[in-house]
């Protein structure tokens, strides 16, 4: 470890999707020459996790130190912080850039300023972080660097001189971008004396040795065999090793202040390990935790059962161990009847539900199910009082609601001017009231919309890509309650609800929702002797419906001639026993179904 902290640089990268982030620091790590040690040549060294690697996205943030010798004959110590770049995981980004001096803004030559460009600025910009503009992939052929200086000093008010030009692909001027490090961001500030304070960013459970919490020493020192003390749990541990992260775990003597690394205490208890506390000594400690991060809000909310009811433990356990590693997850227990025990949890987006959903398949080998997705509602009842509801079952009696509200959303879209058509359309549709259009320049727009959180969740990504070939970008934050006409849509199978399937709908919407859910259900559920009805219902009034037909068994095929009313007597007593079947059979609905309805109308064709 570097025991000058001047001769330490904390940064992190931040940019769009697809910008490049995972792709330069791989180049990084290259020309440090400490990529041996994680076998081979693969790309995204820093994205560890499977999912990661297939979707070609970072989900996690993950923290390398870096030695560097600069030109001046120093070596430097550079921890870099690799950040997701999608809008579900900007908490990972808040959290990367509060344990960081500096960041570098990644800037794609083809594609220009993007909107997760632009809110990856601001948080960068509320942290006081130094920012060096980098412009990346400027060796593709459709690269326009002119375009991209003017959209840096125009478009994000920094200043163009400043800006590095590079090629994370084949390291171009990542030499120029080192040496940029070294100038431009600030050594970290912090006094080996002083008493310890240092901010846990992050923490994953190795399954020999506990929790291994990820922090960043802001004052003071961390040693091996110190009793530290977590603030927020006021857990007392003794230190059992300290390391900086060079891909695998390199074990130092100690960690000091401006120091990016881990600590290994023996915590058994996940719980005990709270992202954004504060570690500090027991004796002599420090009087003030550290400004942790600010609560994140769930948006999504789902509910998730085992597939096999014995696998509920063991479900449980994949939940605490998932938390440890992913702060923003929340959840509670829940039980349904179709399902049985399970949890609701609460997301940041429909990325973030896919990937905890694939995250527990993988990693703990259990067949889940989620429930529909649905958002926070307000709902007013007559009598006074609120309620928050984000779960259908505890709709009230509409008898008993005054009205209720739904969240929305701010939503910039920035597309290139060719596409502005369909994609106001798809805004309109839905429900999107337009707030403000701003011609960036001659071939970009961007458009502002207020538009119902319920209707992004379902593919309107998707749809936002395809009508703009992949060109338009999208960011959002929630901004406030409106008021809504809101319905619950149920679900009944022979005349039974089924309570996973119920929905909270906006009543404009509700027919076709009911009608595109029969549809699904009815290619699901296998036949039966007996005919099956699928019915959409508000209340008590049938919006939709599907009839599964019975199965024909062939009862006349042993009567060879013969009179007539023989057979007529047969498929007489054949139809008395399908009534008869039909008032005590329970229709078992497929595991299949309930993803059916999930899915979006492009995936299901």
């Amino acid at each position: 470890m570097s025991a000058d902290s001047s001769l330490t640089r904390n940064f992190c990268i931040i940019a769009h999707i697809d910008h490049g982030k995972s792709t330069l620091a791989d180049r990084f790590i290259e020309k440090a020459q400490i990529a041996s040690n994680r076998g081979g040549d693969q790309a995204q060294i820093l994205d560890g996790m499977d999912i990661e690697r297939e979707r070609g996205i970072t989900i996690k943030s993950q923290a390398v130190t870096i030695p560097y010798t600069a030109k001046d004959g120093k070596t430097y110590e550079l921890n870099l912080v690799d950040t997701p770049g999608h809008v579900d995981f900007s908490y990972e980004v808040s959290r990367a850039i509060s344990s960081c001096e500096g960041a570098l803004l990644l800037i794609d030559a083809a594609q220009g300023v993007e909107a997760q460009t632009l809110a990856n600025l601001y948080m960068a910009m509320e942290h006081d972080l130094s920012i060096i503009p980098v412009i990346n992939k400027i060796d593709l052929a459709s690269a326009d660097i002119e375009a991209c200086l003017h959209q840096i000093d125009h478009d994000l008010g920094l200043d163009s001189d400043l800006a590095v030009q590079v090629s994370a692909k084949t390291g171009l001027g990542v030499d120029a971008l080192f040496e940029a490090i070294v100038e431009q961001i600030e050594p970290p500030t912090g006094n080996d004396s002083d008493p310890l304070r240092a901010l846990i960013f992050d923490s994953h459970y190795d399954p020999y040795r506990g929790v291994i919490v990820h922090c960043r020493v802001f004052d003071g020192a961390m040693r091996v065999g110190s009793e530290i003390r977590f603030m927020h749990t006021d857990g007392v541990y003794k230190i059992e090793e300290v390391g900086i992260f060079q891909l695998d775990l390199i074990k130092t003597k100690e960690l000091g202040a401006g120091d990016v690394g881990y600590v290994i205490t023996g915590v058994k208890t996940i719980s005990d390990v709270r992202v954004g506390d504060t570690i500090t000594t027991v004796t002599k400690g420090a009087k003030n935790p550290l400004p942790g991060f600010k609560d994140v809000k769930p948006v999504v909310f789902s509910s998730i059962y085992p597939i096999d009811t014995n696998d509920y433990e063991e479900l449980v356990n994949a939940m605490e161990r998932l938390k440890l590693n992913d702060a923003s997850l929340d959840y509670e227990k829940d039980s349904s009847a179709a399902l049985g025990f399970g949890f609701r949890c609460g997301f940041l987006g429909m990325l973030h539900l896919e990937v905890v959903q694939e995250r527990i398949e993988r990693e703990f080998g259990l067949s889940i199910i989620f429930t529909s997705p649905s958002v926070k509602y307000n709902v007013h009842l007559k009598e006074g009082k609120v309620v928050e509801i984000d779960n259908p079952l505890e709709y009230p009696d509409p008898m008993r609601v005054d009205f209720a509200e739904e969240p929305y959303i701010q939503a910039n879209i920035i597309t290139p001017t060719t596409y502005v058509g369909p994609i106001i359309s798809l805004c309109i549709e839905k429900r999107g009231v337009q707030t403000t259009m701003n011609y960036l320049d001659e071939k970009r727009v961007e458009l502002v919309y207020e538009m119902p959180l319920a209707e992004v969740l379902f593919e309107f990504y998707d749809r936002l890509k395809s009508l703009s070939r992949g060109y338009a970008s999208f960011d959002y934050e929630v901004i406030g309650y409106k008021r809504t006409d809101l319905v619950r849509l149920d679900i009944l199978v022979n005349g039974e609800p089924v309570d996973a399937l119920s929905q909270l709908v906006f009543r404009g919407n509700s027919q076709q929702r009911g009608r595109q859910v029969c549809e699904r259900l009815k290619g699901e559920i296998p036949r039966q002797q007996y005919k099956i009805a699928i019915q959409a219902a508000i209340g008590g009034t049938i919006v939709s419906r599907e009839t599964i037909s019975a199965y024909r068994k062939d009862v006349t095929a042993k009567c060879y001639g013969g009179d007539i009313s023989r057979k007529r007597k047969l498929l007489e007593k054949q139809k008395e026993g399908k009534k008869r079947m039909k008032m005590v059979g329970n229709v078992e609905i497929p595991q299949s179904a309930f993803l059916a309805v999930l899915k979006s109308d492009e995936a299901a064709k």
